[in-house]
């Protein structure tokens, strides 16, 4: 099963597929279509996984590019093909070049895709909650209008991410983004366990994204922790499983 965005859809000479765990190779804890380069799955079975992706996207295996992302604001500009061994660390990518697809990888987080289709500029964001109260989706926004995108040209997709009937955080976890701005507040409720909150992770990438100021903005409505069929960072710590897989969700530009 591949999750597809309307809006997305709907944009000429545009591939994109937001991955759930079906149809791969990987056994286990694994099971399915796990792209983690950094989970301890066995090696071979990623780098099928991955080839089976970017045959989906219409791309080679060396064209099928994600980075090394560390929670940041930092996005990173694909004009050519890299190397697993040699991915740059950061939490965006965008470019223009046809026939390269550029994915986030995410187990709750929130996998952004987008698109300026006058422009033919394109982004994949990975927007945990750490690099969207940092402005990883503002820097990718930044870095598509340095290739020529404009704005309120743009649309965007929210992926599969954890969701806040699934998302319950600390009091101090809520302290940091009240701290940030008071209207943080909006995207929290009470929890049944006193002290904490749930989180709208949805709600608040959507929030940032309009604030940036883009028009169009879709969301696929899929909760990561709650749906099985789908890997969930958070469900393998519930259950004290040794690792997770991890997903990637992917844009490209036809060549």
């Amino acid at each position: 099963m591949t999750l597809t965005s309307p809006l997305l859809s709907a944009v000429p000479g545009l591939r994109h597929a937001f991955f759930s765990r079906e149809g791969g190779v990987s056994g286990g804890i694994y099971a399915g279509l796990n792209a983690g380069i950094g989970s301890k799955d066995d090696p071979a079975h990623v780098a099928e996984n991955r080839r089976r992706m970017a045959e989906r996207m219409g791309v080679a295996p060396t064209h099928f590019l994600t980075v090394h992302q560390t929670h940041s604001p930092d996005v990173v500009v694909a004009t050519a093909p890299w190397s697993a061994a040699s991915r740059p660390r950061a939490d965006a990518i965008v470019t223009r070049i046809e026939g390269l697809s550029i994915g986030a990888s995410a187990a709750d987080c929130g996998p952004i895709l987008l698109v300026d289709p006058n422009a033919r500029v394109i982004g994949a964001a990975h927007a945990g909650w750490k690099g969207a109260l940092s402005g990883i989706l503002e820097s990718t926004v930044e870095a598509m209008e340095k290739l020529g995108a404009e704005r309120d040209g743009m649309i965007a997709a929210i992926g599969p991410l954890i969701r806040q009937q699934s998302y319950e955080v600390g009091g101090e976890f809520v302290e940091r983004f009240i701290e940030a701005d008071a209207e943080n507040a909006l995207f929290f409720i009470p929890s049944m366990r006193d002290g904490h909150s749930m989180f709208d992770l949805a709600g608040f990438i959507r929030m940032r994204l309009e604030n940036a100021g883009i028009p169009m903005i879709d969301d696929v409505g899929i909760d990561t922790y709650s749906d099985e069929r789908f890997y969930s960072y958070r469900r393998s710590v519930h259950r004290k499983e040794p690792d997770y897989g991890r997903h990637v969700h992917a844009i490209a530009l036809e060549a």
